[in-house]
């Protein structure tokens, strides 16, 4: 399909990995929206794009259904865990897999990754583990993780921050010479953001090796889209001076083609890119809301059948890529993760109370130490009026 750039011109990106399958040819999208890049149809038939490409092995194939297989069971404990009281809070990330997986699986180890709050599938990738991911919502710590182990930076709560954060981080990386390039994830709500503009404009002036993934799921909590822009937000880009691409974010083979081409773009010292990953939330913003309250559900059905995992299923049956047994041994891998999961999250422990005082300075201080011995007598008072 073709795609609508903001680049006035761009080199096309071609993979040089094998292929184990024909392509039809590429069709004229359906809807009267912009036109984005698809490689995988709904349908789970292979198109082709002028522009981008990308030809897997079947193992690799079967290795992004399994991503997206395992991250969406590991979510749907996590939901099932917050009903339970286990977590204070979850950010589901249902029906957006194959823009994280996708995304997630272009990136090389020496990228660096600014995530949201809901970026499970990337934190897949990285290979983080998923308990770690639950500490934070279960309230026991700041994330769990050393950000500089994954090259994933901790879960970022204020909305569209991670994008300042990126830009700054991706300056430094050609001020050091460095080939790694940077991504920032982050939601249509944020793209409204002045941090977000404000990111734009410095990454554009000082051509920083970042590519700014927005998550476009359709809903800001319960704003919608066009309640926010009255053009496709990849076309933002273009007033700041640097191509933007929307891609189907429900097609993990177009968002692990369209995202590799941005990063090897930013590597080569060609400065952001913005891509839009169309997709949709399929459920609420967090457990916290209810979607019934703002949206159809005729709309959420109709995005059921786009969903990222059945068409890539319906690729692989049709291609031959995957058999039964396959499909039968990953079923059984995500039950033992939700139980990996659901044990691990029950036997956290509760963090020390005096733990929130020890990183206030890296040097210590004197009105933290005495703070420290207040809230140490003021929690033993408790004890003994327990006597």
């Amino acid at each position: 399909m073709t795609v609508e750039s903001t680049a006035a011109a761009r080199k096309p990106r071609r993979s040089s990995k094998r292929t184990s399958a024909a392509k039809t040819p590429a069709k004229t999208p359906q809807s009267s929206g912009p036109e984005l890049v698809q490689l995988l149809t709904p349908e789970g038939e292979r198109v082709e794009h002028p522009d981008y490409s990308i030809d897997l092995t079947a193992e690799e194939l079967r290795g992004l259904y399994r991503d997206m297989v395992l991250t969406r069971r590991f979510d749907a404990e996590a939901t099932a865990l917050q009903r339970q009281g286990e977590l204070g809070l979850w950010a589901s990330l249902l029906g957006q897999e194959a823009a994280q997986i996708g995304s997630g699986r272009a990136l090389r180890d020496d990228d660096y990754v600014f995530p949201t709050y809901r970026e499970h599938g990337v934190a897949w990738c990285r290979g983080v583990d998923p308990t770690n991911l639950l500490g934070m919502f279960r309230g026991v710590n700041h994330g769990g993780w050393d950000p500089t182990t994954n090259n994933f930076h901790l879960y970022t709560i204020v909305i569209g921050s991670q994008t300042l954060h990126a830009t700054g981080y991706a300056m430094g990386v050609a001020k050091d010479g460095a080939d790694s390039a940077v991504i920032a994830y982050f939601g249509d709500g944020a793209s409204s953001q002045g941090d977000v503009a404000e990111s734009f404009t410095f990454s554009a002036v000082y051509n920083a090796p970042v590519v700014f993934f927005c998550q476009n799921n359709q809903w800001a909590i319960s704003e919608p889209t066009e309640k926010q822009t009255r053009v496709p937000l990849y076309q933002r880009a273009q007033g700041f001076g640097f191509p933007g691409v929307r891609v189907d974010g429900n097609d993990v083979l177009a968002c692990l083609a369209v995202t590799r081409s941005a990063l090897e773009r930013a590597r080569r010292g060609e400065g952001p890119t913005l891509v839009e990953a169309f997709t949709y939330r399929m459920g609420a913003h967090t457990t916290s809301d209810d979607p019934t309250k703002y949206r159809a559900d005729e709309e959420r059905v109709s995005w059921e059948a786009k969903d990222p995992i059945l068409r890539l299923r319906t690729y692989l049956e049709k291609q031959g890529a995957a058999d039964e047994a396959f499909f039968t041994g990953l079923d059984e891998e995500s039950e033992i993760l939700g139980k990996r999961v659901r044990e691990a999250v029950r036997a956290m422990p509760d963090p020390d109370r005096l733990a929130i005082f020890d990183h206030a300075y890296a040097d210590g201080s004197a009105l933290v130490d005495e703070e420290r011995a207040q809230f140490a007598a003021y929690q033993a008072s408790f004890a003994e009026e327990g006597k």
